[in-house]
């Protein structure tokens, strides 16, 4: 089987990287074995539900059936994904693991995905994000299980290029920033390059024809000191372009190719997140409570479409529940400035229930209740009986 080294920036398990998945698989043999190393996030203590979720994605959007933490010798595919680069480093070392991915792009053969922390050991070194972020350690590196060095690429990798969460300080550069990520670059071998991946962006590595290729949402940017290229999703060039690039040439970006028969790019959480909030507002200054309760609705929908996203940017999921429980608290405001005005409550109070039946439907108790008690403020009492839900208004 065509060997093929895939390295992502994030969104592993999200929406936005169904299609790369499904490109990344398409060329394995009916009935492939599969492997997920859990090691990055092994630390965890939701470590089982982490691998659950990533499992049901890879089944129910890309067509795998995925073991977890088996040995990887002799499997066609194999995945590693987030959390904390120097644990998988320290682990992956002791077990021989590391030996055996450097085997498998030596041979070239087998589908490897990195992403996220674990792409953040493909070079030569490694960033300790954990450490330096979280925990305030001074900048350094550990040593990479170094992939790329069977490629001819002296490099580091770096995921979540483009992070923005950080809003008043830096976080580009897998949280480091750039003086951070400057004064690292001083202390690597000399004629090491940086490549960094965008979230939500993949590089494609064929290690049969050793043809490159970028593709997602953001852009690989090959850095030198004082110097550096980016690569935009579409770009098609080869093995040998890109060491060029990362050896220090200074060529004009390669122009990316046109991609007639891609998918539209899916947006992210937050991106939805943001949106289905703008148009909550938006119907709550009309006022207009069946736009508003479809809003709630429209944001329902996307936590369950990212319901498998292991890495959560940007708060994820929980960030999206938070914003549901204060927009149903807001149409229970809704209800009781309308029953003020005596603007026809039926019409107004029957998309609440619509939107709570719903939600039961779907199992959000929570969310449901929320709904009621929010509704019980702004003055509608809302009683549950055989025949269905019975509403009444306090004068």
């Amino acid at each position: 089987m065509p060997g093929l080294l895939v390295l992502m920036g994030s969104g592993e398990t999200s929406p936005t990287m169904v299609e790369i998945h499904r490109a990344a698989a398409r060329s394995l043999r009916a009935g492939a074995r599969a492997v997920l190393l859990d090691t990055p996030y092994a630390f965890q203590e939701n470590r089982a539900d982490i691998s659950a979720r990533a499992c049901r994605y890879f089944a129910h959007s890309v067509g795998l059936d995925v073991e977890v933490g088996a040995a990887i010798t002799g499997a066609d595919w194999v995945f590693a994904g987030p959390g904390s680069p120097t644990y998988a480093l320290e682990r992956w070392a002791e077990s021989g693991v590391a030996g055996d991915l450097r085997a498998r792009i030596r041979a070239r053969t087998g589908v490897t995905v990195l992403a996220s922390a674990a792409a953040c050991t493909a070079g030569l070194a490694t960033v300790p994000v954990y450490e330096i972020y979280k925990v305030g350690a001074e900048p350094h590196w550990r040593e990479g299980v170094d992939l790329l060095e069977p490629l001819g690429l002296q490099a580091v990798l770096i995921p979540h290029f483009d992070n923005a969460e950080g809003g008043t300080h830096d976080t580009r550069y897998c949280y480091l920033g750039e003086r951070r990520l400057s004064r690292m670059e001083r202390e690597l071998p000399p004629g090491t390059a940086v490549l960094g991946l965008d979230e939500h962006t993949a590089l494609f590595i064929d290690l049969g024809d050793e043809s490159v290729r970028v593709a997602g949402r953001g852009a690989l940017t090959v850095r030198r000191m004082g110097s550096c290229t980016v690569l935009a999703a579409g770009t098609r060039t080869s093995l040998a372009e890109l060491r060029r690039l990362a050896e220090g040439g200074t060529d004009l970006p390669i122009p990316p190719e046109p991609e007639p028969e891609a998918a539209p790019a899916e947006v992210t959480l937050e991106e939805s997140i943001r949106s289905c909030e703008e148009l909550f507002e938006a119907a709550a200054d009309r006022p207009d409570l069946v736009a508003a309760a479809q809003a709630v609705l429209d944001l329902e929908a996307e936590m369950v479409k990212w319901a498998a996203d292991t890495e959560e940017d940007s708060g994820g999921v929980e960030q999206a529940r938070e914003l549901m429980r204060l927009l149903i608290a807001r149409l229970g405001e809704l209800a009781s400035t309308a029953s003020r005005r005596s603007l026809g409550l039926p019409v107004l109070v029957e998309p609440l229930l619509e939107l709570r039946a719903e939600l039961r439907g779907k199992g959000c108790y929570d969310l449901a209740d929320a709904l009621r008690e929010a509704m019980a403020r702004g003055g509608i009492a809302v009683e549950d009986t055989p025949e269905g839900p019975r509403w009444t208004a306090s004068s």
